[in-house]
């Protein structure tokens, strides 16, 4: 049971695309302003997005905490604002706080404590890919960021390959923007011509683009993706 000392989690989702601040709805920033303290996954860029929210933000007048991979200080820190009573935001990098974000280890904290978890609604990459691909929405898999080495990737691709034969299921994952067309390579080499793939890249933004196609397809006219956000959805 929560107690009434504690104070309260704001999850705040972020943009995906800076120049398109109109995907954040307006009762993010009611939330932000509830709050004493943030936790952000990049203090620069989180500062200039609520800034953008709200211009007459007092920038200073804030504790600032940066997550990292949520080390045991930074566990402790938030457990020590919470007990103070002090509402908090946490903020990833980009999308929604707790979903392939180390916002989530923080949040485990706030559970643990019984202190009140308020998720708000934002663009997230991962769904908005899945609802936009045609894929399997029923029956979905996220497996992050697949292995740097070659071999094992490769070994990984194959096997998301045959899960998705085998169960139906859309297997979603994601590569850092400057490996992207690496990665695209692989999945051309190592899977099967007939296997469907979504290439979701710069979702919200003015280049937006979400497109499911055979490997096939793919090979007859690969996108340009070095450098640009993008999810991956396998299917059968």
């Amino acid at each position: 049971m929560a107690s009434s000392a504690l104070g309260s989690v704001y999850l705040i989702p972020c943009y995906l695309d800076e120049d398109h601040l109109e995907v954040i709805p307006a009762y993010v920033l009611e939330a932000a302003q509830q709050c004493q303290v943030f936790f952000v996954e990049n203090e620069r860029t989180s500062r200039r997005f609520l800034k953008k929210l709200w211009k007459e933000m007092i920038i200073d007048n804030y504790d600032w905490y940066t997550i990292h991979k949520a080390e045991q200080d930074v566990k402790d820190q938030f457990r020590q604002q919470l007990q103070r009573g002090k509402n908090i935001g946490i903020l990833s990098e980009a999308g929604c706080p707790g979903v392939a974000d180390p916002g989530q280890i923080l949040i485990a904290v706030a559970q643990q404590m019984g202190a009140p978890v308020k998720p708000l609604v934002g663009p997230n990459s991962i769904l908005l890919g899945l609802m936009a691909s045609g894929l399997n929405g029923q029956q979905f898999q996220f497996h992050g960021y697949l292995p740097i080495d070659a071999a094992q990737r490769n070994k990984l691709l194959k096997e998301l390959e045959q899960e998705t034969i085998k169960s139906g299921s859309t297997q979603i994952f994601i590569e850092t923007p400057y490996r992207n067309t690496a990665l695209l390579d692989a999945i051309l080499q190592h899977c099967r011509p007939e296997t469907r793939l979504c290439i979701a890249v710069d979702i919200t933004g003015t280049n937006e683009s979400i497109q499911t196609r055979t490997l096939r397809d793919w090979q007859k006219n690969k996108p340009e993706l070095h450098k640009r956000p993008a999810v991956f959805l396998l299917g059968s």
